[in-house]
């Protein structure tokens, strides 16, 4: 993350809690002036939320095209990897398991803590009414959801019209999703077996379209400065201050996971698939986690990765210089935690039951749209909105946790370096086990 975009979220950060505080100051007066509240609002209704919705809305347009574009390029770039054999197996075997073990600690975390139940019933229930029908339509249905069974996973996986998926108005609207990610595989597979030339063409075609869909973000992320103020103001004023406390349960409990998940989970895998020593292995990429969580960006940091794994880490050139760039880009722990805790935040703040197999599905999402994941500031936020609406739930409600991206963001970004570095130890341990050196 650049100068600029470090000063945007610092905006966005400091927009968060003049809105809270503006809130906070509405009812405390509006306890001895009703007046005052009533107005606030109204002006909340009638001006600050359109605002809000501009910001969302340009999120909500990027979708589809960008989750689609980003999994299915992603396909076709395997093709470079086939011939690595042994190596690219065990990186994507490590891959995955690290982002599903991260997901499922986050929704523990979840479940145990329930952050989002903070709320009383009459500022639940304010929420529902205020955001979105589609909320109390889930809210009144979700106990009624078919269970699943081999018929129900290939209806959701390969609906009859796979356009109307996207677009039809469904009751179970996991439906939208799971197809998508499908066909984006399917595109990207069957891109493998075209010649050469016709194959960086649909490449160059899909990165294109990556390309444009980041850019409508970054058109909205600068919108967020005035939005996410005027989201969290409207939120307060109308719900009560309640939202706030949750929001900061919510917060301790996303960071503690995600250092359990790097100093413990990453810690189990250094002992006893790395065989290295978790204190001075950690010791060593300190430098390189600082770089991670001040800068926010895997890409920007990867240079420094390089160079601790071959020098102070003793990684072979190889092994480090396939594993830590595709894991730039593929391995992201942190952040599929993170899109896990989102997603079951605001179900709970909206009074939204996911049971056990849509939490087991939800662990699968979040993984697959970690890695389809646009590397710039705020790319995860089109996707989070994705998965909300794949379990019924307002995507509006992302609006609530905005303005403290910034910190989860530093601090997820640490998690999913220090999770390369890992993953890089462990391969080239078990690349040295099999064929020497």
């Amino acid at each position: 993350m650049g100068d600029i975009d470090a000063r945007l979220a610092n905006r966005i950060l400091m927009g968060l809690v003049i809105g809270a505080a503006a809130g906070a100051v509405v009812l405390v007066v509006g306890r001895f002036a009703p007046g005052v509240l009533a107005a606030a609002q109204w002006l909340s209704t009638a001006l600050l939320d359109p605002i809000g919705q501009v910001f969302l809305r340009m999120l909500f347009f990027v979708v589809i095209p960008l989750v689609f574009a980003s999994l299915a390029n992603g396909v076709i770039q395997l093709n470079e990897l086939s011939h690595l054999g042994p190596l690219a197996g065990r990186t994507f075997a490590l891959f995955f398991a690290n982002m599903a073990i991260a997901v499922t600690l986050g929704l523990l975390m979840m479940n145990t803590l329930q952050p989002g139940r903070q709320l009383g019933e009459e500022t639940t229930a304010a929420l529902v009414a205020e955001y979105s029908s589609q909320a109390h339509t889930h809210v009144q249905t979700s106990e009624t959801r078919p269970q699943l069974t081999p018929a129900t996973v290939v209806d959701m996986f390969m609906p009859r019209n796979l356009f109307g998926a996207f677009v039809g108005n469904q009751r179970d609207r996991l439906g939208e999703v799971l197809p998508l990610i499908l066909f984006a595989i399917l595109v990207g597979a069957a891109g493998l077996g075209l010649p050469e030339q016709r194959r960086k063409t649909l490449q160059h075609g899909l990165e294109t379209a990556t390309e444009l869909m980041t850019g409508i973000v970054r058109f909205a992320l600068r919108l967020a400065p005035i939005a996410v103020p005027a989201m969290i103001f409207s939120v307060v004023v109308k719900v009560g201050f309640e939202i706030v406390i949750a929001l900061g349960l919510f917060v301790v409990g996303c960071i503690a996971m995600l250092l359990l998940h790097l100093f413990g989970t990453m810690s189990v895998w250094l002992k006893f698939l790395a065989k290295r020593s978790p204190v001075q292995f950690f010791r060593q990429i300190k430098d390189v986690l600082v770089t991670a969580f001040s800068t926010s960006s895997s890409s920007a940091t990867l240079p420094a990765a390089l160079a601790v794994a071959r020098d102070r880490l003793g990684i072979a050139p190889s092994t480090a210089g396939f594993v830590l760039p595709l894991g730039a880009t593929m391995n992201m722990s942190g952040t599929a935690l993170y899109e896990g805790c989102v997603v079951l935040f605001i179900a709970q703040v909206f009074g939204v039951h996911l049971d056990l197999a849509q939490q087991v599905t939800l662990v699968f999402l979040a993984v697959m749209s970690a890695v389809a994941v646009a590397a710039i500031p705020g790319g995860s936020l089109p996707l989070i909105a994705g998965l909300l609406v794949a379990f019924g739930i307002p995507p509006e409600g992302i609006g609530i946790i905005l303005g403290v991206d910034r910190l989860l963001d530093m601090s997820r970004t640490m998690v999913n370096v220090g999770a390369d570095l890992v993953t890089s130890a462990i391969v080239d341990e078990k690349q040295r086990e099999q064929y020497g050196g």
